[in-house]
């Protein structure tokens, strides 16, 4: 059953068409993801779709009925309204009798006659299922206490998101259009969120980066490329495919009709008087065939090959950091010694302190305590979450010559602005365009490219996955794969932190941080078997009471049986990492051992060398001694 469709629908903006006589229809039960390269409209599709922009042509027809509710990237509130208010906001009688409950029961003051009519007015619309699911969204959501009280206009806007999701959530509309709507939620709720949306009744389209929501969510995939809609009918790991089969099947046709073109060219030039209806139809056929032979076939690609600023031996050293706001104990005695070419996620719920740890790295904030000793060749390159800061009045062009006027490249090249402005898909006719008229995507980009262009071999990236689109991430991926210098990412987006983090600093509750060996799926594998383990010891527990309650209530008799023998302790997650970490460093020594031995036996070399080397290889005796001991005691447990 069709809910929504639009039909031949049309949207010019800043002199350029987004998209044109595009057909598209949304039936019951579909739940679909819009992709494409930032500026080719999809938050525009979206907005007009749902009805907030008109198009220039065309029409978008919603089946009588039917409910469509959008949450945009940036949510619009009456700013004057609680957050309690602002969520409970619509017209549903049964959401109306779930706000009124809730106030009274959580006014201290109530009359005992209004708690006995709310209570009446729920049961009469059976609200009270939909009552617990209000309170479970808005729990998962961490919209409570205070919060509920607090005005929209105080909020942060990762907290303005959450509440936007929230009220959409609540409605329980026929159609849910989501706009990016994993910004800002932390690991946890986008779990959650996308096992919510996982459902075969729900009707949904959403515009996402999220490679893992996309393959948990969606079941159709619709790509917008150059103004025409592509559809394909399964996750995100199936659409690569497919789409990879267009491509190749598109390269073919253009090749052939540009051979066509050629041949038919000549016939043209010739001057053929149309008199017959076969000679008409050459003519007609030759001008399609030059529409597709003209078609571009050169995808464009950000060349991310910056030259990386050299690192010296010290890099950052970061010793019994702490710090806290008030109360709240945001870092609880922190210290680690950044090595070279070290590639760190960092996690934790919102609010966790995330940001914090990194302005302090960069000396924007101070600890309380501690030290952070930064060497003399460490050059940050630091990209924030804070938006892009431009004059109004600046065009593309003059954000990249604020930096620099030129950028020398990995391989020696020099580039000048306008030419490294290009490979970040700027074409010349954009890089004049005023920066306010660039998309969300678009701009964040940008923001990225100036952060490459300093050269620096320090990269700390604060959530940079927001409003990319997935060709972009996909070549930002591939760089930092090849990036030389260290590399710390506090990422929401979990096939991110997959492909580039080696280890994480997970921040816990009460400031502690956990240097954990593995990437984001590791640690979530680790989180399980922890939870399974916590389980098992609580079932044996309970087992052992109920054997003692047993034994007490039973007459006493003589046991021949024999004590069964202690199960063996398998290994956890983290022993199994460290144990393979432990064989490619007992590799690594050896290595380094055979190489001083063969020094030494050499023969060449002053007394100072010779010294040196005796004591490097009693030094690597121990450690190697020391490993081995640790190896064996992994080993055992399997």
């Amino acid at each position: 059953m069709n809910l929504l469709s639009a039909e031949n629908i049309s949207k010019n903006y800043a002199d350029r068409w987004l998209f044109k006589d595009l057909n598209f229809g949304l039936n019951l039960g579909q739940r679909v993801a819009f992709v494409g390269i930032n500026g080719t409209g999809k938050t525009t599709l979206m907005k007009v779709l749902a009805g907030l922009e008109a198009p220039d042509t065309g029409s978008v027809s919603v089946r009588k009925g039917i409910r469509v509710t959008y949450l945009g990237q940036n949510p619009v509130f009456d700013e004057s309204l609680s957050v309690e208010a602002t969520i409970f906001a619509s017209q549903n009688d049964t959401l109306r009798a779930i706000q009124e409950y809730e106030h009274v029961v959580n006014d201290p003051d109530h009359k005992p006659d209004d708690l006995q009519r709310v209570l009446e007015r729920m049961d009469a619309l059976n609200a009270w299922d939909y009552e617990a699911q209000v309170q479970q969204i808005l729990g998962k959501l961490g919209i409570l206490g205070e919060l509920l009280t607090r005005n929209v206009s105080q909020l942060s806007g990762g907290q303005r998101k959450r509440v936007a999701l929230a009220r959409v959530l609540i409605e329980e509309p026929d159609v849910l259009l989501l706009d990016e709507p994993t910004n800002h939620l932390d690991l946890a709720t986008i779990e959650w969120l996308e096992n919510r949306l996982n459902s075969p009744s729900l009707t949904l389209l959403m515009v996402t980066h999220d490679r893992y929501f996309l393959d948990k969510v969606a079941n159709e995939i619709v790509e917008l490329d150059k103004g025409q809609v592509y559809r394909y009918q399964g996750n995100y790991a199936y659409f690569v495919e497919k789409k990879a089969d267009r491509e190749m099947r598109e390269t073919v046709e253009v090749e052939k009709a540009r051979q066509l073109f050629k041949k038919e060219l000549e016939w043209m030039r010739r001057m053929p008087q149309a008199r017959g209806t076969k000679q008409k139809a050459r003519i007609d056929a030759f001008y399609v065939t030059k529409e597709k032979a003209s078609t571009n076939l050169n995808k464009q690609q950000i060349e991310l090959s910056v030259k990386t600023t050299r690192q010296g031996g010290k890099i950052i050293e970061a010793d019994h950091l702490n710090k806290k706001f008030g109360d709240n104990v945001v870092l609880d005695d922190f210290s680690y010694v950044f090595k070279k070419k070290d590639r760190i996620g960092l996690v934790g719920p919102n609010g966790a302190g995330k940001s914090t740890l990194l302005n302090m790295l960069t000396g924007k904030l101070q600890p309380d305590s501690g030290t952070i000793d930064v060497g003399t060749n460490t050059v940050f390159g630091y990209y924030t979450q804070t938006e892009l800061e431009f004059d109004p009045s600046q065009r593309v062009i003059d954000i990249v010559k604020e930096v620099a006027e030129v950028v020398e490249l990995a391989n020696g090249d020099v580039l000048t602005a306008s030419q490294f402005l290009n490979l970040f898909l700027f074409p010349p006719a954009q890089q004049y365009t005023l920066v306010s008229k660039l998309s969300g995507g678009e701009k964040r980009r940008l923001q990225l490219l100036r952060v490459l262009i300093k050269n620096p071999n320090f990269l700390i990236l604060d959530e940079p996955t927001n409003d990319l689109d997935l060709a972009t991430l996909n070549i930002l991926e591939d760089f930092l794969l090849h990036f030389t210098g260290c590399l710390l990412i506090v990422s929401h987006d979990r096939y991110f932190l997959d492909h580039l983090a080696e280890h994480l600093f997970v921040l816990e509750p009460g400031g502690a941080v956990l240097n954990f060996p593995g990437n984001y799926t590791d640690y979530r594998e680790y989180l399980e078997e922890r939870e399974a383990e916590a389980a098992l010891i609580e079932e044996e527990k309970a087992a052992k009471a109920a054997r003692a309650a047993a034994k007490l209530a039973a007459p006493v008799a003589v046991s021949t049986a024999v004590a069964p023998s202690p199960q063996k302790r398998r290994a956890t997650f983290a022993e199994k990492k460290e144990y393979e970490q432990l064989e490619k460093a007992m590799a690594t020594l050896e290595t380094e051992k055979q190489d001083i031995t063969a020094k030494l036996n050499g023969g060449s070399g002053s007394p100072q060398d010779f010294a040196a080397w005796g004591a490097r290889l009693s030094a690597l005796n121990q450690e190697l001694e020391e490993k081995e001991l640790r190896w064996l005691e992994l080993a055992e447990l399997g």
